[in-house]
């Protein structure tokens, strides 16, 4: 098949097409966004543009709507055949990948084309930061250097927040989480009102049960994505980002990071690099990369933070 790769031919469960061959599933698809829809969606340090727009999250989201179609044509079918009258359930996607990837930029991009087609408008999306648990109880169970690991999630609670959404029920509330204070937000909650779809963005929603649990939130999933790159790149787009963020908003007086804010150029990338090789590296190779076997789709980015292959496992 054009654009597909060896690797599609050789028993992989994957088959991968290049940028090219990708593209070409929508040729013909005007550009949906605005400039500043564009800057809206678009995270810090990545590439995104109207040619990636078109080019990769237009085909993405159309495919996206073929599963959301044939789910719930599924289910109808189903209770039909079992003599029920159930309201269709959201479909779910999560969405996966290491810190500084650009798993936001990915799904606020789709919240936006999902959410513009007549038969899915309500899109919700939730990153797992609300479920983090508070900076106080890291720091008792003695894993605050180990903040976005799995052990650092109440999973008892995202799991539990996923279910009620998926089976329907209706005002399920999502714990908020400040970047600002790098802790959840005490009084604010996120309510999630019997969505078409909702996207789950995390680091870790890929992962399967833990011990204590006979169910991992990924199990609730319709489709899944990982965005991926080579670990280097990610490493200097996380260093990049340090030091714009050291500029800006660790500026701020009630910033958890406002200690960095004054560090010369040379010390913040010290920083930066310590981070990454204390923290970040050590969790994506032993948490989330292991992870991306297990999804749907994966979005592979180049050294420029643009994608240049999507695999999609096979049906």
């Amino acid at each position: 098949m054009a654009g597909l790769s060896d690797a599609s031919m050789n028993g992989s469960p994957f088959e991968e097409y290049d940028r090219s061959a990708w593209a070409g599933l929508a040729p013909s698809t005007p550009m949906p966004l605005t400039d500043d829809e564009l800057h809206q969606v678009r995270s810090m340090g990545d590439m995104l543009d109207a040619t990636e727009v078109t080019e990769v999250y237009q085909p993405l989201s159309q495919l996206l709507r073929l599963y959301v179609t044939a789910a719930k044509d599924l289910h109808q079918s189903t209770h039909d055949f079992l003599g029920t009258s159930t309201a269709t359930t959201p479909f779910v996607i999560g969405i996966a990948g290491s810190v500084a990837v650009g798993k936001s930029t990915t799904s606020r991009v789709l919240r936006e084309l999902l959410g513009r087609y007549p038969d899915t408008p309500n899109v919700a999306l939730v990153t797992t930061d609300g479920f983090l648990w508070p900076t106080a109880e890291l720091e008792r169970r003695g894993i605050l250097d180990k903040k976005g690991f799995p052990e650092s999630y109440d999973r008892r609670a995202l799991l539990r927040f996923v279910s009620q959404v998926k089976s329907g029920v209706a005002r399920v509330e999502a714990p908020a989480y400040s970047h600002l204070l790098y802790d959840r937000e005490v009084e604010a909650k996120q309510v999630v009102d019997s969505p078409d779809i909702l996207i789950l963005e995390g680091l870790n929603v890929l992962q399967p049960p833990a011990t204590h649990l006979a169910l991992a939130v990924s199990d609730l999933f319709d489709f899944s994505i990982f965005v991926d790159a080579r670990t280097a790149d990610i490493a200097s787009w996380y260093e990049e980002r340090f030091l714009t963020l050291q500029k800006g908003a660790f500026a701020d007086p009630r910033s958890y990071f406002h200690r960095y804010a004054q560090l010369s150029e040379k010390d913040a990338r010290s920083e930066a690099k310590r981070l990454w090789r204390d923290i970040n590296l050590p969790n994506l190779q032993e948490n989330i990369l292991p992870t991306r076997p297990r999804a749907s789709l994966i979005l592979r980015k180049g050294p420029d933070h643009r994608v240049h292959s999507v695999s999609i496992r096979k049906i």
